[in-house]
């Protein structure tokens, strides 16, 4: 708990919005239902099944008391933050290290016109829930939301130049293309979709001892494939899952990323808007950009298409830059992306020509891909051998041997690196490819590491670790005088002593 600021005893306390109350109990009692449901339907009039009604009472009574008693107030040194009945919280935040604000309106916040809006400061985070360095004010207007984003971050409004000031209110950086959704079904989110629903569904007919094979639209959907050629059934399955996963992926393309608009205010700002049903209004200083990273998923890259994410302290690295807040543009022609690193930055550091990586890099790669496929046929041989399993899953796994030594060689060709101006640019990755331009004078130092089977392959990884993005960006199997190199030129003089002595010894 940080002590109150002196002389801020007139800043006004503000509180959430009651409109909340209308709304919040209802969830709290649905979030319940499955503690609820299963203490009802399996109590069997036993004392043990009030557990689930007490749960729920509980549960919104927290709720309730936490709409009632939270209250904030911003003073000219900090960000106060004072909640709780029973178990009181407070938490103060220094302006000067405040810099995102992330403003979410999710449904039950548009019901009533409210969002949440999220402070959070320069410290790295890979969390998903609030931290110390974080505060959540989860109900308050737009209105306010937007007054405190303005408040917050654009500190040095009034050192703007007439210049600036006289500028339009926003420059408009990138903003959505209706002819992107057909990178969509590339990204394969509907796929998480279809697995959780799966899940979801084989969980509670577990749970409930609920055979859906006793419905006679299953019990014909089955008798149909019975009746059928094993290859068609397999055929007419891959389909309808193929066009099921589109369909889902177009349509969480569209929630998610529906009306996105990257613009740059004249403070020095970059601003976020994106979201069909859930909003969300992400906020980013200029000056915590340490660099920006195209990434291409193998599938999006085949279709010609990447994501574009930011590389700035103080966002939330959750699954994925889209939780965290850091996406400058969502999956769209590579072309744009290049452009919208290059408005972003200034320059398009990510188009450098990249060096390649030794041979000895290639065989490695290779070997690490193929030997793994190897292992687990090997594994699944033994339980064949012992009669728990039958020989076809070994026999498979072996199938996806040259699978895998292609993955192992697109592994290859994805590595490079380069040093262009102020940043160092580095690629990796297949199944999900990278390539991040980050800047020198934003590294807190650099790691030189190799393994016993890299010293034999004379090859070394250098590691430039930030405190932004995903905290830390590898040169992976560089050969080990370029490694060197590479790593004093990243910082220099950091090497220099270790340099000289090696020099010194030969």
């Amino acid at each position: 708990m940080t002590p109150p600021a002196k002389g801020t005893q007139d800043a006004p306390w503000h509180h959430l919005d009651r409109r909340m109350l209308l709304i919040r109990p209802v969830l709290d009692v649905v979030k319940s239902l499955p503690v609820l449901l299963g203490a009802l339907l399996f109590g069997h009039g036993e004392p043990w099944q009030w557990i689930g009604l007490v749960f729920t009472a509980i549960a919104v009574f927290t709720g309730v008391s936490h709409v009632l008693t939270s209250r904030y107030r911003i003073t000219e040194s900090q960000v106060e933050w004072h909640t709780g009945l029973l178990l009181r919280k407070q938490r103060a935040i220094p302006r000067d290290r405040i810099r995102t604000v992330d403003v979410t309106s999710e449904p039950k916040h548009r019901l009533f016109s409210l969002a949440a809006a999220r402070i959070g400061t320069g410290r790295h985070s890979h969390g998903k829930g609030p931290g110390k360095d974080e505060l959540v004010l989860d109900a308050v207007t737009i209105a306010e939301a937007q007054r405190l984003r303005t408040l917050l971050l654009h500190r040095k409004a009034e050192a703007v130049s007439e210049e600036a000031a006289a500028a339009p209110p926003e420059q408009l950086i990138a903003a959505v293309d209706k002819r992107w959704l057909r990178y969509a079904p590339f990204t394969l989110s509907g796929l998480a979709v279809v697995g959780a629903v799966v899940g979801t569904v084989y969980h509670f007919a577990h749970e409930l001892h609920f055979d859906p094979i006793k419905f006679s639209l299953v019990q014909t959907v089955v008798g149909h494939f019975a009746d059928t050629p094993v290859w068609l059934s397999l055929v007419f399955a891959a389909v309808g899952l193929l066009v099921l996963v589109s369909l889902l992926s177009v349509g969480g393309y569209v929630l998610s990323f529906w009306n996105f608009r990257l613009t740059r205010e004249p403070a020095g700002t970059l601003h976020i808007r994106r979201g069909l049903i859930t909003t969300r209004s992400v906020s980013i200083e200029e000056d915590r950009l340490r660099g920006a990273e195209i990434r291409e998923p193998l599938p999006l890259r085949l279709a010609g298409g990447a994501r574009c994410v930011a590389i700035a302290g103080g966002l939330r690295e959750g699954k994925g830059a889209d939780k965290g807040g850091g996406l400058l543009l969502p999956p769209a022609p590579l072309a744009r992306a290049h452009e919208v690193v290059a408005d972003v930055l200034g320059e398009d550091p990510v188009a450098t020509p990249l060096t390649r990586h030794p041979r000895r890099a290639l065989y490695r790669r290779l070997s690490r891909a193929v030997l793994g496929v190897l292992l687990l046929a090997a594994a699944l041989y033994g339980l064949a051998w012992l009669g728990a399993l039958p020989d076809w899953p070994w026999q498979a796994a072996l199938g996806l041997v040259p699978f895998a030594a292609l993955v192992g060689w697109d592994r290859y060709r994805g590595l490079g690196h380069a040093f262009t101006g102020r940043y160092l640019v580095t690629r990796s990755g297949s199944l999900d490819r990278g390539t991040a331009a980050v800047r020198c004078d934003g590294m807190t130092g650099v790691v030189v590491e190799r393994s016993y089977f890299q010293r034999r392959a004379g090859l070394v990884t250098v590691i430039a670790p930030v405190a932004a993005g995903k905290g830390k960006y590898q040169v992976l199997d560089v050969a080990e005088a370029d490694g060197l190199a590479l790593a004093d030129r990243a910082v220099p003089g950091l090497l220099t002593p270790f340099l000289t002595g090696e020099r010194d010894r030969g």
